[in-house]
C-alpha cells in the first residue's frame, strides 16, 4: 500500500502522522485519534491556554493547593525523576526565565536580558521547592510556574504512536517538530531513513538514522537563539544560573520511547562537557556536536 503523510499543527510545530493505507481518505481516517491525542495533551498541558491543568496550577502559585489528574501525577513523578537524574539541571519551574529571555526578537534587535532581571527571577525556580501531598499540589511563591515544554512534545508523539498501533497501524511514524515515535518499518520492511539537521547549514544533514521503532529526538542551538555582538545565545537555560548553556550545537538520541530519547538529549545539552559521560552512560545510541564542530558519537 503506498505511504501518506498528514500534516497538522500542533505545540507551536508543525506536525504528521504517516503511514501506510489504501488511499489518502483512509490514511486522514486512520490517522486522526493519533492527532486527537496530540491536541488533547496540548490541550491539557499547555502553559499557554487558561484551562489547563498546568495554567491552573500556576495560578494558583503561592495561593492554594490543586487536585491532579492520575497522568498529571504521572508526569509529575516523571519530572521528579528527570530534575534528580539531572543534577537539578532538567528543572520544569525554570519556564519563569522566558519573562527575562525574548527569543522572538528580530534577529537585528536582539538584546540580553540585564543581570537585575533574571536574579529577580531565580527565587522563583525550584523544583525542590514545590509541595506535594497525595493527589495535590501546591506552588509556594506567587509567580511560580510549571513548564511541561521540556518533554511534553516527546510525550505527545509516543501516547499517539501507542494509540495508533492498537487500532491496527503497523508501518509508519509520529513526527511531532522532528521530535518521532516510530510505530514500524516502511511496508516492505525496509528501514525509515530519518535526517538530523546540521546545527549551522540550515540546507544539510549533519547526519541520517536507519530506523524501524523506537523514538529519535534532538535537542539543539540552532531553531530558537540570538546572537549579540557575535555570540549566540540558546534557548536552554540554565536554571541555576539563568543564562543560557552553551558547549553543544546539537545532541541526537535514539531510545525505545521518544520521551527518554528528548530527556537524555536536554540533560546532555544542559550538562555541557558532562554531558558527553551522560551520554555514553546512558547507553544509548547518539549524535552529538560541540561548539567546535567536533562530533561525538556511539
Amino acid at each position: 500500500m503506498p505511504v501518506h503523510h498528514i500534516p497538522f499543527q500542533a505545540m507551536a510545530s508543525t506536525c504528521e502522522v504517516v503511514l501506510d493505507a489504501p488511499t489518502l481518505a483512509d490514511a486522514q481516517r486512520q490517522a486522526q485519534p493519533g492527532i486527537d491525542e496530540v491536541l488533547r495533551i496540548e490541550r491539557s498541558y499547555s502553559r499557554y491556554r487558561p484551562d489547563s491543568i498546568v495554567a491552573r496550577i500556576n495560578a494558583a502559585a503561592g495561593v492554594d493547593w490543586v487536585d491532579c489528574d492520575a497522568e498529571t501525577l504521572s508526569l509529575l513523578n516523571f519530572a521528579d525523576q528527570l530534575h534528580q537524574q539531572s543534577g537539578g539541571l532538567f528543572d520544569i519551574t525554570s519556564g519563569v526565565l522566558r519573562r527575562a529571555w525574548n527569543f522572538a526578537q528580530a534577529k537585528d534587535q536582539a538584546q540580553l536580558p540585564s543581570t537585575s532581571q533574571i536574579d529577580a527571577l531565580l527565587p522563583l525556580i525550584g523544583w525542590v521547592q514545590v509541595l506535594r501531598d497525595g493527589q495535590r499540589i501546591r506552588l509556594p511563591r506567587a509567580g511560580m510556574e510549571l513548564d511541561f515544554g521540556g518533554f511534553g512534545k516527546e510525550y505527545a508523539a509516543d501516547r499517539a504512536a501507542a494509540l495508533l498501533q492498537r487500532t491496527g497501524v503497523l508501518h509508519g511514524y509520529v513526527n511531532l517538530g522532528g521530535d518521532m515515535r516510530l510505530m514500524g518499518p516502511k511496508p516492505d520492511g525496509a528501514p525509515w531513513v530519518m535526517g538530523i539537521q546540521h546545527p549551522r547549514e540550515r540546507d544539510q544533514l549533519l547526519a541520517t538514522q536507519q530506523l524501524t521503532t523506537g523514538g529519535l529526538a534532538t535537542s539543539g542551538d540552532y531553531e530558537r537563539f540570538m546572537v549579540v555582538d557575535g555570540q549566540r545565545y540558546c534557548h536552554l537555560l540554565n536554571p541555576h544560573t539563568g543564562w543560557p548553556v552553551g558547549h553543544w550545537r546539537t545532541v541526537s538520541v535514539t531510545a525505545p520511547l521518544a520521551v527518554v530519547a528528548g530527556c537524555v538529549a536536554t540533560i546532555a545539552m544542559l550538562q555541557g562537557p558532562q554531558g558527553l559521560n551522560f551520554l555514553r552512560q546512558s547507553g544509548h545510541p547518539f549524535m552529538a556536536m560541540a561548539h567546535d564542530g567536533q562530533v561525538h558519537t556511539q
